[in-house]
């Protein structure tokens, strides 16, 4: 049934579920890429105060490009951090989750095909590993993003969705504020989101860093 869902939205997704019920699994679902192995002697960056988001509404430094309609993800790129890597569609898993990519491949984002495609209308959402059992993974970075660095989202449509990080912070997962980080602005909008915070070896890592950012190019 999974794989079907998957082929439809390749084609086009014909009904999404309502935002509300998103931002619930995501609330519970999104907190739980515990995947993260944390065995290594320098744990990832995490956000700068300054770096909060303001608003979603403030800061925009150019006219907003029109939204996109639907595609696929090929890749995304943030070259603030070296990030360059292939993009899978994710969904939940059996138990209700949204899953993450696999992993043991450390160069992979996921892109939660059941949101917007990143440039649509509304809020797009990409996942990954901050790291695995080798060590750093794909998103292992995301924390050490400043606000004005762009996320590069290449779409199997030919076209570049190109995001501006306006809020990097990092929440507790038993407190994600999942209305404030899944709500629909009414303008294409991007979060990236990986596993930060702390770290034990019983609980995984105690939070999520999420990049806030919004649609100002395509090209």
């Amino acid at each position: 049934m999974f794989g079907s869902e998957l082929a439809e939205e390749e084609e086009r997704p014909k009904k999404r579920a309502p935002w509300g019920v998103i931002a619930l699994v995501l609330l519970t679902g999104l907190a739980l890429i515990r995947n993260g192995s944390g065995e290594f002697d320098v744990g990832p960056p995490q956000p700068a105060t300054a770096a909060a988001a303001d608003s979603r509404t403030g800061g925009e430094t150019r006219p907003a490009p029109l939204p996109l309609s639907f595609s696929v993800v090929d890749r995304i790129r943030i070259p603030a951090i070296q990030v360059d890597a292939p993009v899978m569609p994710v969904g939940l898993d059996m138990e209700g989750w949204v899953d993450a990519p696999p992993p043991e491949d450390p160069n992979l984002a996921g892109w939660f095909s059941g949101a917007v495609s990143p440039g649509e209308k509304g809020t797009a959402v990409m996942v990954g590993h901050v790291d695995n059992q080798q060590g750093p993974a794909v998103f292992y970075g995301l924390g050490a993003l400043k606000k004005g660095n762009f996320v590069e989202v290449q779409r199997q449509d030919g076209k570049v969705a190109v995001f501006e990080i306006y809020g990097i912070e990092v929440f507790d997962k038993n407190n994600f504020p999942g209305d404030r980080v899944y709500g629909n602005a009414g303008t294409p909008e991007l979060r990236v989101i990986t596993c930060g915070g702390g770290f034990s070896k019983q609980n995984g890592y105690d939070g999520n860093v999420v990049a806030f950012a919004r649609l100002t190019e395509v090209r």
